[in-house]
């Protein structure tokens, strides 16, 4: 175990966890909500420190990061462990194993042992993911700041429930992230997630703030969060908040874990999404988990050419100039290109 970060102590041996915005106040010898996180004898420790769990070699692509150094490779790592309890995760596996298994599980490695090898399999960034990078923040943390002065770029895949005070302590070494916007009503985050919509806008905002490269992504779930005023307001929340050259991410649902009673999104629902979005004037919009859709690639704002031809985590074509221009009519796209 290790002593965790951003936390006080409180009378009676009581701690306050202030890393995510359930900002759990936990007695001894009890959890946070993460079930990660533990009261020893008023002394809050983490249970995943180094204990990674997944590790991989992925496409960025797959984060989904499509305006992020595209076509390059990051070296993907997570643990167990999460602050939301989605009854539709797709990882559920690993994100909700101490709360189903009540017991921790990992491959003990080092921060140094992570960037080595992100740096042997020739990737441009490390990728925080597969769980929620935020309930194993110490140790993505660690591995962030020795991985920035190797040249290596930092990324969390996120449902965006950080708090502040653990953005501005990772800060400046977090250089990209897609956060999971699942909806846009508390109804929906009280429902499926047992959290709240408001800390993820505000995070959302944060991060912008800071100016780490951002994307969003929404799960689109049929009956539960597909309502077109719905997807209006959150494609309109991000062109307003976030800025229209943040891409949105409308991509299909699988039904998993306990919602099993919902059918996979039709795809003309993700077309339909994709079109608000536009309507609405966010220059960049993708569909996803469908490989092969239009609404994979990329094309200008300006003329409308197609600079990034995609099929799954796949770039197959990349038109865009050394500076990250459209070289029909020299419009600078928005985004990490080198």
């Amino acid at each position: 175990m290790k002593e965790a970060l951003l936390y006080e102590k409180l009378a009676d041996q009581l701690v306050r966890c202030h890393l995510c915005n359930h900002r759990c106040k936990i007695p001894p010898d009890k959890f946070g909500i993460c079930h990660v996180r533990y009261n020893r004898d008023g002394v809050l420790y983490t249970l995943v420190y180094g204990k990674v769990i997944a590790k991989h070699v992925d496409p960025i692509e797959k984060k989904p990061l499509f305006h992020f150094l595209p076509g390059s490779r990051s070296f993907s790592i997570g643990t167990v462990g999460c602050n939301f309890q989605c009854d539709f995760c797709q990882n559920f596996e690993i994100s909700q194993y101490p709360r189903i298994e009540g017991r921790v599980i990992g491959e003990e490695t080092s921060p140094e042992e992570v960037v080595e090898a992100a740096l042997a399999t020739g990737c441009q960034t490390i990728s925080y993911t597969y769980n929620e990078p935020t309930v194993f923040f110490e140790f993505a943390y660690d591995c962030a700041r020795l991985a920035t002065p190797k040249g290596l770029r930092n990324i969390f895949v996120s449902n965006g429930y950080m708090t502040k005070e653990a953005l501005d302590t990772i800060y400046p070494h977090l250089h990209g992230a897609n956060v999971d916007l699942k909806a846009f009503r508390e109804e929906f985050y009280h429902k499926h997630c047992k959290a709240r919509l408001a800390p993820v806008l505000e995070t959302l905002k944060h991060l912008k703030k800071q100016g780490v490269w951002l994307e969003v992504t929404t799960l689109i779930i049929p009956g539960e969060n597909d309502d077109p005023g719905e997807l209006r307001d959150i494609a309109t929340f991000i062109k307003e908040e976030l800025g229209p050259e943040t891409p949105w991410h409308v991509t299909r649902f699988y039904p998993r874990y306990r919602l099993l009673t919902r059918p996979a999104t039709p795809v003309e629902t993700l077309r339909q999404a994709y079109r608000i979005g536009k309507e609405v004037g966010l220059k960049y919009v993708y569909t996803g988990n469908v490989p092969g859709e239009e609404g994979e690639n990329t094309y200008c704002p300006g003329c409308n050419a197609l600079l990034i031809e995609r099929y799954g985590f796949m770039v197959n074509s990349y038109r865009l100039t050394p500076e990250g221009k459209c070289p029909e009519c020299g419009l600078a796209i928005e985004g990490v290109w080198s």
